[in-house]
């Protein structure tokens, strides 16, 4: 199945999303919080390009449910452990990540690493009327393998 017709199957319309929240200025600072810009930050992965880190790809996957970028979401989820999209929920806007500890997922780790990365991302929650709520946390301790050279996220521990 092609992604066009993959995307408009399970209604997954991450590429157009994140095309209309990168209008802005290049300048733009990353929603992964890593104090860089889009461009030089998540970008590139997005884009396609291996996440060089476990960390590097979290930041990324943070800054893909931020922008809407279910494609990436999908590529970047290991394939045993991937549930049928969508992934995001379009009423969830994310407003910050900390990164809280990292273990393992160097950049020249074997194939067959794992790594474990402990973050605590912060959204909001649009109700029915569009209004969005307060702000709430969500921490959570993600394992990653590498594979074939790439990091991917296997699950919440």
């Amino acid at each position: 199945m092609s992604r066009s017709v993959r995307r408009t199957a399970l209604g997954l319309l991450g590429a157009d999303r994140r095309a209309s929240r990168l209008a802005g200025p290049a300048e733009s600072c990353c929603p992964c919080g890593s104090g860089r810009t889009l461009v030089t930050c998540c970008l590139p992965c997005l884009d396609g390009e291996a996440a060089p880190t476990a960390e590097a790809l979290m930041r990324s996957r943070y800054t893909a449910f931020a922008l809407g970028d279910e494609d990436y979401l999908f590529r970047t989820w290991h394939p045993r452990t991937r549930p049928s999209g969508p992934y995001g929920d379009p009423a969830t806007t994310w407003t910050g990540l900390t990164i809280e500890e990292t273990a393992g997922g160097d950049e020249d780790e074997p194939d067959g690493a794992e790594a474990v990365v402990a973050f605590m991302a912060r959204y909001r929650l649009a109700g029915a009327d569009g209004v969005l709520g307060p702000e709430q946390v969500m921490r959570e301790r993600s394992r990653f393998l590498r594979r074939a050279g790439r990091w991917l996220y296997v699950e919440a521990l």
